[in-house]
């Protein structure tokens, strides 16, 4: 059977908003090595977060702790034609990587930190390791599908993760204790529906409710398909523009504070200091 590589409207919809920010940050900074550390923390497919920067002529390192993880990224870069751009990196400890300072230009990592069981670590290493730029990406907590979650569809998820990691204010203050400048705090991913990071069928099955799947692809019959994968390989051209049909709540010109209380995810910008070597007078 072939495998389904439909990660669902939510998820792929997250993807390109996240590369929207992307192309915001490699027409603001020169970027052309990317560590993404570590690559689980987006549903859906594993390690293709970064494949956009690839895309785009950067050379991209991803970390992790799990080698599954690690093999799927490998199976996906492979399909996307850049293997060769990738190098996938297993490393079992987090909190210290196995890189020289400054090796990088931008260290970042999506909805991955409340994973990590040393976190604080992890955060204070990427610093290190990153010549320039921090992003961090994390779930909103505020956000009504959290809450959904929590309480009602997934609540056994919360007992793996450690949230004191979606809280910026937390996540700030290690990365200013590390003399990192947070330039930007934004939000992204405010789609019109709530972010449950389960997908629909998931839910409707837990109320009973069934869809008859496609054999073939596993999605539901007679529905779309939302392969990232296929737009990747040019075989669907026109899914970006399928899915940016529904981010006019993204575009609006509502108020940040209310578009924030619906947005999925909240990031952290943050640019390291730039040091000018005192030059020497001789006299």
């Amino acid at each position: 059977m072939k495998r389904n590589l439909d990660e669902g409207l939510g998820t792929v919809y997250e993807r390109f908003m996240l590369n929207n920010l992307f192309d915001e940050l490699l027409a603001t900074y020169p970027i052309h090595n990317v560590l993404e550390v570590p690559i689980y923390g987006m549903s859906g497919l594993t390690g293709i977060n970064s494949l956009h920067f690839a895309k785009k002529g950067c050379r991209v390192t991803l970390v992790d702790k799990d080698q599954n993880w690690l093999l799927e990224a490998q199976e996906l870069w492979k399909m996307a034609d850049l293997k060769d751009q990738c190098q996938p990196i297993y490393q079992k400890d987090l909190s210290r990587l196995p890189f020289k300072e400054n090796s990088f230009d931008l260290v970042w990592n999506f909805a991955a930190l409340w994973f990590v069981e040393q976190a604080e670590s992890l955060l204070r290493d990427m610093i290190r390791v990153s010549s320039n730029l921090v992003l961090i990406a994390v779930p909103n907590p505020g956000q009504p599908g959290y809450f959904l979650r929590k309480y009602c569809i997934d609540p056994d998820f919360f007992k793996q993760v450690d949230e004191k990691w979606v809280r910026k204010d937390r996540i700030c203050r290690v990365l200013a204790s590390e003399n990192l400048q947070i330039i930007r705090q934004g939000i992204l991913d405010i789609p019109p529906w709530p972010d449950t990071c389960v997908p629909i069928k998931h839910i409707l099955q837990k109320f009973g409710i069934r869809l008859k799947e496609n054999p073939s692809t596993g999605s539901p019959e007679g529905g779309w398909t939302w392969n990232i994968m296929d737009y990747y390989l040019g075989r669907n051209p026109g899914l970006k523009e399928k899915v940016e049909r529904f981010s006019f709540l993204e575009k609006s010109p509502l108020p940040y504070f209310f578009k924030a209380l619906w947005a999925h995810h909240h990031y952290i910008l943050g640019k390291k200091p730039s040091y000018k070597r005192a030059l020497t007078v001789r006299l």
